[in-house]
């Protein structure tokens, strides 16, 4: 039976360029030591782009790696929620970009690293050239008493979890207890964030639906470039920065367009995070800054 702290779940913090930066949970330890686990988020590192946004892009994903191998505490394990690869209408070019960007990656120290699609990996070809590289685009673990849910919205075209991975996310939610620490992994919000900027999913509300009555349950993505935190009812949805541009906050200009790089902060608006998992407590009432 788990203690009723849940404060102590989780903290979150961003790591600009090289340096981490504080936690987002005031008061509590900006430290993994204390935590039953921690894991690390990578999202949107866009390999293969080459713009203004990012004038340093062919490197950030290798310094990036260098620098969480430099962690004295290294995470159980690494996940990329989606957009490893920039978009290409080139077949070929596309499975070179997973190729090389399977290479970098494969200098983690962490072994145990998984992967989620973009739209940028998986839109165009419904996510072959993506299996053929990762395998499933869809997916569960387990990990020191936490379920963790995967999910692909992205290789539909029409950006849809579609009716046959709802059909399994309800199988595998029936095997779960309404107790039990959820986190699901997705790269688009399942909420409708700015469907004019395409930060939705189509059919997201029914999974939210499906999630509802399991009461410790967390989200995170990424997609948007940026931190983000909302609530759909007791579920909290965490956005997580890019590694190789910024993207402006929802609606705060008329088109969505990579901001503008400033060479005297080069790591501004980037991140990736850390979160730790206190082995106490329970998902919901995380109080995040700025949610």
């Amino acid at each position: 039976m788990l203690p009723q702290d849940r404060r102590e779940f989780l903290k979150l913090s961003g790591m600009a360029g090289v340096a981490f930066a504080s936690a987002l949970f005031p008061g509590q330890p900006t430290s993994a030591q204390a935590a039953d686990f921690h894991f690390i988020q990578f999202s949107d590192t866009h390999w293969g782009y080459k713009g203004p946004a990012n004038p340093d892009a062919e490197h950030t994903l290798e310094k990036a790696v260098a620098t969480v191998n430099a962690l004295p505490n290294q995470p159980d394990f690494i996940v990329f929620t989606g957009d490893l690869t920039h978009t290409t209408d080139d077949a070929a070019e596309r499975r070179a970009r997973m190729r090389r960007f399977r290479e970098i990656v494969s200098a983690l120290r962490v072994k145990d690293v998984r992967f989620m699609p973009g739209e940028h990996d998986a839109a165009l070809d419904k996510g072959e050239a993506y299996k053929e590289f990762f395998g499933a685009p869809y997916y569960t673990f387990d990990h020191k008493g936490v379920h963790f849910i995967a999910l692909d919205n992205v290789s539909d075209p029409a950006a849809k979890l579609g009716d046959e991975q709802l059909t399994w996310l309800a199988a595998d939610l029936k095997q779960r207890n309404a107790e039990d620490r959820i986190v699901v992994l997705t790269h688009r919000p399942l909420f409708d964030l700015m469907p004019s900027w395409d930060w939705t999913t189509a059919d997201g509300a029914k999974a939210i639906e499906l999630l509802m009555p399991y009461r410790n349950v967390v989200v995170f993505y990424g997609h948007i470039h940026q931190e983000h935190h909302q609530n759909t009812g007791h579920i909290a949805h965490h956005a997580a920065k890019s590694l190789i541009f910024a993207l402006p906050a929802p609606g705060s200009q008329p088109k969505r367009a990579p901001l503008q790089y400033d060479a005297a902060s080069p790591g501004q608006g980037l991140g990736v995070r850390d979160v730790a998992m206190a082995p106490t407590a329970k998902l919901t009432e995380i109080g995040v800054a700025g949610a």
